[in-house]
């Protein structure tokens, strides 16, 4: 757990200092560590990291990958975000929608927005109600640890790497570091980054 976690302030900012990126320099983005595994057991999931180490949300899809129902969760364990996958082969789709915890037994679910796949290892990202596409995720191969999220102007909003330590060293696969500039809501960003885990089946 140590190794994913962010680094301690002073060596973060190094880090940050000698990896960063154009996009980083010119969005003053914020960086999440994503790490593509489960904190539960033998699971399947996801979880997520703030800068400053702390868990901020999580997937425990558990032993099911590419589930068909998926919540997105805070660190306290309140859904955020249910993600549902619908159709079949050239029309499948998943829809994501925005939860609110009202403090029953269920969360009250708000259709927020849905992606598709598109041509060239793209997905294409359309919000509830809206019309024609508004984001476009690049690089949804699953051999990729690299993609970004673009508006329909292609300018980047986020993007995914591999994630590095202060001294270069790059850990595994399924360590990330995502840069989320600050004209994007990050839930989103966040969202499908579960979606293209869940396109590719590796959570």
């Amino acid at each position: 757990m140590a190794k994913i976690q962010p680094l301690p302030a002073a060596a973060a900012a190094s880090q940050s200092t000698s990896s960063s990126s154009s996009f980083d320099d010119r969005q003053g983005g914020q960086a999440y560590t994503v790490w593509m595994k489960s904190l539960v057991f033998n699971g399947s999931g996801c979880t997520v990291y703030t800068p400053d180490g702390a868990v901020a949300f999580r997937v425990d899809n558990y032993s099911c990958r590419g589930g068909r129902e998926v919540f997105f969760m805070d660190r306290a364990g309140n859904t955020v975000l249910r993600i549902r996958r619908k159709g079949f082969g050239m029309f499948r789709r998943w829809e994501v929608s925005r939860c609110t915890h009202n403090g029953g037994e269920e969360d009250e679910a708000t259709p927020w927005f849905s992606v598709r796949r598109a041509q060239k290892a793209r997905a294409s990202v359309r919000m509830h109600g809206g019309e024609g596409t508004c984001y476009l995720v690049d690089g949804c191969c699953a051999r990729k640890s690299e993609y970004r999220v673009s508006g329909v102007d292609s300018a980047i909003v986020a993007e995914v790497s591999r994630k590095q330590t202060s001294a270069g060293v790059v850990l595994g696969e399924d360590v990330l570091s995502l840069t989320v500039g600050t004209e994007v809501d990050h839930l989103l960003v966040l969202g499908l980054v579960v979606v293209r885990g869940l396109m590719n089946r590796s959570l």
